[in-house]
């Protein structure tokens, strides 16, 4: 039993590590974000459960969870070499409330020109990007996150800091090889923008 326990504690420190160094991507403090500990599907909330334990594309889990569609809103992006990565949230359409956030990073490498194009300008969530364009893709979960939210992220979600929420970690392989890693936070209980004075 110890021993198992070694390997759940080493697999959350490596998983730790990797958020830590996303966030690092955007000169980040992974506390600004929040306080992340690893837990299980048995562990979430029903409708973070619906959200997060699969393995298809946000964008269409959140999609059909809404039954609205979603648009990105990138917060920040940087652009090393081939390596694109970005800070984004994701809004309804309907209200414009925001519903995720989320950092990416992805390998442009092997894409053809257009898609390429079509990330790097951000006008379109990357899930519709790659099924529009029919890539060959599978999504991997790599592991569920309890968040009590920092300052940076309840300011990105709209909701009070310390609030809890959840994610995920997960990466996308295309043709068989990983080319997108994602770190994705979702709240279930958005907040609506007050309506722009006339």
């Amino acid at each position: 039993m110890a021993e198992s326990t070694g390997v759940t504690h080493q697999v959350s420190q490596s998983r730790t590590a990797e958020l830590t160094a996303r966030a690092a991507i955007f000169s980040t403090d992974l506390e600004q974000l929040g306080r992340f500990t690893p837990v299980g599907e048995d562990d979430l909330p029903a409708s973070y459960a619906t959200l997060l334990a699969h393995h298809d594309h946000m964008t269409v889990t959140l999609e059909a969870y809404w039954e609205s569609l979603v648009a990105v809103r990138v917060v920040r992006e940087r652009l090393d070499s081939t390596i694109y990565a970005r800070q984004s949230l994701l809004a309804r359409h309907s209200d414009g409330a925001v519903v995720q956030y989320g950092i990416m990073s992805i390998d442009l490498a092997d894409l053809p020109p257009n898609v390429r194009e079509a990330i790097e300008t951000g006008c379109a969530p990357l899930g519709r990007v790659l099924i529009k364009n029919n890539l060959l893709r599978d999504v991997e979960l790599l592991a569920l996150w309890r968040i009590e939210t920092g300052d940076e992220l309840a300011k990105h979600l709209g909701v009070p800091a310390g609030d809890v929420i959840y994610g995920r970690s997960a990466a996308i392989h295309l043709s068989g090889a990983r080319a997108v890693d994602l770190l994705e936070i979702v709240t279930d209980h958005p907040t609506v923008p007050p309506a722009e004075s006339p």
